[in-house]
């Protein structure tokens, strides 16, 4: 068995390493508010986004609002791709 680090989790597998219901991350996927890729039917996580905000969390030692982050990165998204430079 390999010890390499996995690129993508399962919702499942993200779901355990945040100690949340898989019922809680599905929700925030639906609602835009959790990073995921969907394949067909099915999403996996990025484990370099998980690490991204584990990582954010220990460092600003407080509480990461998860909504607020992508409300943030989507008004910059829209700011450029009104500015011309973001995916239209």
């Amino acid at each position: 068995m390999s010890n390499e680090k996995p690129s993508f989790y399962s919702v499942r597998q993200a779901a355990e390493r945040l100690g949340v219901g898989q019922a809680t991350l599905y929700r925030a996927i639906r609602e835009g508010a959790f990073p995921a890729v969907r394949i067909r039917g099915r999403y996996v996580i990025p484990a370099a986004a998980l690490d991204k905000l584990i990582t954010d969390a220990v460092e600003a030692g407080t509480c990461i609002d998860l909504n607020r982050m992508t409300a943030q990165h989507r008004t910059a998204r829209e700011i450029a791709r009104l500015a011309g430079g973001g995916p239209r």
